[in-house]
């Protein structure tokens, strides 16, 4: 089902820890974007992929391409801000509905106790516990999220939604949805790829 951008644009999210109120669409008038939606902001799989993010920052600013996070509820985002986990700019959205309008599914107890036996999972959970993440359980712990990549003014480039909490877009898979490949460097920018995910553009 194709996204309704319309409606998802006039959308409000509210800027941390500015408390500023703005329309999604605001991001994407004047840039491209790189928009991740956290499932929560004490997640270890968000803190981590935040971190992760954190190594193509820089190319990504320096070819003028935002880079924000958004959290579904405001709960939490103290902790994520101390722990300066995300090199970019961060809100939450002032209606989580944005969440669902955006295809991003909820699991149950069962599944998503069951989604942090996957091996993805448990890859994950041992790596942020090396970085020493931590995390907490702070807010809605069965949401999942994505992320959205957009040209300025408005032509979607790539719809992700995660099927389990530790899935994300990769680096290089990113790096290549803004035709920025060739400043993709293993050595410090890989992450976890995976292997059947391609970048291709999108229509409205």
């Amino acid at each position: 089902m194709a996204l309704d951008l319309t409606n998802i644009g006039s959308m409000k999210v509210v800027s941390l820890p500015g408390g500023e109120t703005s329309e999604l669409k605001s991001l994407w008038q004047e840039h491209n974007v790189a928009i991740v939606f956290f499932r929560r902001w004490g997640c270890l799989f968000c803190r981590l992929w935040a971190k992760e993010l954190g190594d193509i920052a820089p190319v990504l600013k320096n070819n003028n391409i935002r880079l924000v996070g958004v959290g579904v509820e405001e709960a939490g985002s103290k902790e994520f801000i101390d722990g300066k986990y995300f090199d970019g700019e961060l809100y939450y959205a002032e209606d989580r509905s944005i969440y669902q309008k955006l295809g991003f599914k909820r699991f149950n107890v069962v599944t998503i106790l069951t989604s942090l036996l996957w091996k993805e999972s448990r890859e994950a959970i041992a790596k942020g516990n090396k970085m020493g993440l931590g995390g907490d359980m702070k807010g809605d712990w069965v949401q999942t999220g994505g992320m959205l990549l957009m040209e300025k003014g408005g032509k979607l480039i790539k719809h992700f939604k995660q099927t389990g909490p530790s899935e994300h877009l990769s680096n290089e898979e990113i790096l290549k949805c803004f035709g920025l490949e060739h400043e993709y460097n293993a050595e410090t920018m890989a992450n976890k790829k995976r292997d059947d995910m391609e970048c291709s553009r999108e229509k409205k």
